[in-house]
């Protein structure tokens, strides 16, 4: 569920709010009751934690020379 950020139109108060995409924006204020809008926030990034993600998914090597050379060695073998 995504974190919303809101802001009072009444008393500048601004705070963030977590519920689901289908659920109804909040429309009060907690701190004065008057009437708040729903800002546009950029979010949050993709962060990878742990080990292994660059070696095993988005390594660009000599990917492509590995492949022609197992090619070569078969040919080789079936000579």
């Amino acid at each position: 569920m995504p974190t919303y950020e809101y802001q009072c139109d009444s008393c500048g108060y601004i705070f963030e709010e977590f519920h689901g995409i289908n659920d109804e924006p909040i429309k009060i204020c907690p701190k004065c009751g008057g009437s708040v809008r729903k800002k546009l926030s950029a979010g949050v990034g993709l962060i990878f934690k742990g080990s292994g993600f660059y070696i095993t998914d988005y390594k660009r090597g000599n990917s492509s020379k590995d492949e022609s050379k197992s090619e070569t060695s078969k040919s080789e073998k079936s000579d």
